[in-house]
């Protein structure tokens, strides 16, 4: 059985909501008939920011139901334009509207010259990215007023001039800064495929008491490497490395992404349910999808299915 340990730290002053779902307008007819069944869904900020037809007004409905968390695509906080801030506002008035237990976005940039691949980009992992990183993540907190809360990217390619480790990266923005971690497991699983690194130490390695999410998903087997696409059940090997995360973290917020593929909203809850199994010691036997022939994008320019959805 996986037990949290006792005296765990607490998560900046954010709260465990327990067990969620991405809010997805196929679901919504369901949820308004049939209410959440979730503990709090997360949404994909630019889907909302300036949006006041029918799928904010289902929104309102929601909120006032379960807890929100705002996980954005658009920061770019490794890039190296300027923070647009045009957007930062638009982000800061929703949540104003919205009141998210917190606002999460990625650990990657997105684009150049004010224009936007619609994807996350990696970025090289050098002391001289640190402190870019960091001073910019001191000025979204201080604008938003908020702790910011950072996710592992899942990566193809890697810079040949980083030489910090993901994790020691991770963990000393985080500490430097005092800004959150949405630790993806699947993400983790993902690059540490791709690249030939131990996905248990890189969690046993960054700084629990940080984390305050944690992200499930299923990837695809492309022969050779493993992309992220969101749109399977969470293989056994991402099951155990959730098991080990909570157990190290003392227990934290979980939410399940399916982005593709999208089945049904009981089909997703059945899957969600399986973290709580997860969690009293029974790790479900489920193999990778394999789909080698089902992209047609080239390794390293895979459209992230968080920017598909809001490009």
């Amino acid at each position: 059985m996986v037990q949290a340990p006792s005296g765990a730290a607490p998560r900046l002053g954010l709260p465990d909501l327990g067990l969620g779902v991405g809010l997805r307008n196929q679901h919504f007819q369901h949820i308004l008939e049939h209410g959440p069944q979730v503990d709090w869904f997360e949404i994909i900020s630019e889907n909302f920011i300036d949006n006041h037809g029918y799928a904010r007004a289902v929104l309102d409905r929601i909120a006032a139901q379960v807890p929100l968390v705002m996980h954005g695509v658009s920061l770019s906080i490794g890039g190296s334009d300027p923070l647009d801030m045009a957007y930062l506002a638009r982000l800061r008035a929703l949540a104003a509207e919205l009141k998210p237990a917190w606002i999460s976005d990625h650990l990657c940039w997105t684009g150049v010259a004010s224009l936007n691949s619609h994807d996350l980009l990696p970025l090289p992992l050098d002391e001289a990215s640190l402190a870019h990183v960091a001073a910019r993540v001191r000025q979204v907190q201080d604008y938003l007023g908020r702790p910011l809360v950072l996710e592992n990217p899942s990566t193809y390619v890697e810079f040949a001039q980083s030489d910090i480790p993901e994790w020691e990266f991770l963990g000393r923005l985080a500490e430097d800064t005092g800004c959150g971690l949405l630790l993806d497991v699947n993400n983790v699983y993902v690059s540490s495929t791709n690249h030939g690194w131990d996905a248990a130490a890189y969690i046993r390695a960054l700084p629990h008491a940080h984390i305050v999410q944690i992200h499930l998903a299923g990837p695809t087997d492309c022969g050779g490497y493993l992309v992220d696409t969101h749109d399977a059940p969470v293989p056994t090997e991402v099951w155990r490395l959730y098991a080990l995360a909570q157990r190290l973290t003392g227990g934290v917020s979980t939410l399940l992404e399916w982005d593709a593929n999208i089945p049904a909203y009981p089909e997703l809850l059945a899957e969600l349910a399986k973290a709580r199994a997860v969690l009293r010691g029974d790790v479900p036997q489920v193999g990778l999808q394999r789909g080698a022939d089902a992209l047609a994008t080239p390794i390293g320019f895979h459209l992230d299915q968080h920017a598909q959805a809001a490009a």
